[in-house]
């Protein structure tokens, strides 16, 4: 079997690890939130806890996995052989696959729409768009195809190994995907709404700041940054030892958070050119009321809707394709490294293992809609089982291993690579770990568990 694999160059790490941050949660996710809590005071609360509480876990992350060089439940068993830590490690790998089993149902969405943009479906005037979606979700033929495209374009860079199948990938499309977002952002700049979007996005209105909005801001900030999911450590294995843990954890962070304040400025420009369209449209923003928005914002110049329509789905399925890419690695690794399994047969096993449970949660939206437990289909079930109870639990456990279990100088020759990096701010960064993260992830749990019942 092949040894532990390393990424060729800091910038393919960094492309890399910044993939698995960037995802649907920025482009659809993110704006959504915004829109639900009274824009610019929304984003100023996220970006406080992504410095306070998702750079922390990140560097614990990455600490774990740069230190072991493996996945990352050997990793636990390692760092704690024979004791309970190791749970934390079964944990994310299974995290890891339940969300990338309804994740490439979304994925597979945006794989349709991209589609359907170009090939002028989405540019109908007559056009249902609550119906277009539901009508397409309910096909177990199309939502299961699409899906299933999906699942094996992440199965062939996966298959091709870390530095010639994930880091080749990353540097091609983290390029493109930022490319897309600038070109859509100076489209967007010529819109009727521009002036209101920025207006909302840029202009703080702390009255709407609530309790629920700062909450939502912490998860929003956790999920973005695929925190315990057990990607950033398994991507962290493959540093090498001149990586610095805690500039690449800061760069990541900045292109992550990047990504979606720059999705913020395409929506609502867009969403304000239209009359009647609301910035709080919901989950339904981006399949249901932006081909509306984009149809009626160019009705002028049918040519540029198409353009724009297509490269903002373009830009979803890259963000799509580079978190599901993480996911999938993250539970590849452990199978090819513990089970002693070729790589791509190890791939081949995870991909039909996620995609067998794929077609159930494409189907819960037709045939097995009337499959539910707790009054939830399944895709709803493994969405919020996985986002509001295992992720936090993961996180607060993720924090206390590093912050109270793991030797204090084994972290610190870490964060400062072994000595040669300034360790100026490492109390900081302890305290942090040790104490502000779990509080803000446990907050967190109490408001996903309070949601479910």
């Amino acid at each position: 079997m092949e040894k532990h694999a390393n990424f060729g160059s800091r910038m393919g790490a960094i492309f890399a690890a910044a993939g698995s941050a960037v995802g649907l949660g920025n482009v659809w996710r993110f704006p959504m939130e915004v829109g639900n809590n009274g824009g610019a005071a929304f984003i100023l609360v996220y970006l406080l806890c992504i410095v306070l509480m998702g750079l922390p876990i990140m560097i614990s992350e990455f600490v774990i996995g740069r230190h072991t060089q493996s996945n990352m439940i050997e990793a636990f068993r390692k760092l704690a052989p024979g004791k309970w830590w190791r749970f934390i490690g079964i944990l994310g790998i299974f995290v890891a696959f339940i969300i990338l089993s309804y994740y490439i149902v979304v994925s597979g969405w945006t794989l349709y729409y991209t589609y359907s943009s170009f090939s002028g479906m989405l540019m109908d005037n007559d056009t249902d768009y609550g119906a277009f979606f539901g009508n397409f979700v309910a096909n177990p033929w199309l939502s299961v195809l699409f899906a299933a495209i999906f699942m094996l374009l992440t199965h062939i860079v996966i298959a091709r190994g870390v530095q010639s199948g994930i880091e080749k990938c990353s540097k091609v499309m983290m390029p493109m995907l930022l490319l897309i977002i600038g070109l859509l952002v100076l489209c967007a700049f010529s819109m009727p709404g521009i002036d209101e979007g920025l207006r909302f996005l840029l202009k703080p209105d702390f009255s709407k700041l609530t309790v629920s909005a700062v909450l939502s801001a912490m998860g929003q900030a956790f999920y973005s940054l695929s925190l315990a999911m057990g990607c950033l450590c398994t991507y962290a294995s493959y540093f090498g030892p001149k990586t610095r843990l805690m500039s690449s954890a800061v760069s990541v962070a900045a292109i992550d958070t990047f990504v979606a304040v720059l999705s913020g400025f395409i929506v609502f420009p867009a969403v304000f050119s239209v009359p009647g369209v609301e910035a709080n449209a919901g989950p339904g923003l981006v399949f249901q009321t932006l081909p509306y928005v984009f149809n009626m914002a160019f009705d002028s110049v049918p040519w540029l809707g198409y353009l724009f329509s297509g490269m903002f789905y373009i830009l979803l399925f890259l963000a799509a394709l580079t978190s599901a890419i993480s996911l999938h690695e993250s539970v590849t690794a452990y199978v090819h490294e513990n089970w002693h399994m070729p790589r791509k047969k190890a791939a081949t096993l995870v991909s039909v293992a996620t995609m067998s449970f794929g077609v159930v949660c494409c189907l819960s939206f037709g045939v097995l809609s009337g499959w539910t437990i707790f009054g939830m289909n399944i895709f709803d079930l493994f969405d919020s089982v996985s986002s509001k109870i295992l992720l936090p639990i993961g996180g607060v456990l993720i924090a206390l291993f590093v912050g109270w279990y793991l030797d204090r100088k084994l972290v610190y020759m870490e964060v400062t690579n072994n000595g040669t990096l300034s360790g100026r701010f490492f109390g900081v960064l302890l305290f942090l770990i040790r104490w502000v993260a779990p509080i803000a992830i446990t907050s967190m749990f109490v408001k996903g568990l309070l949601d479910m019942l």
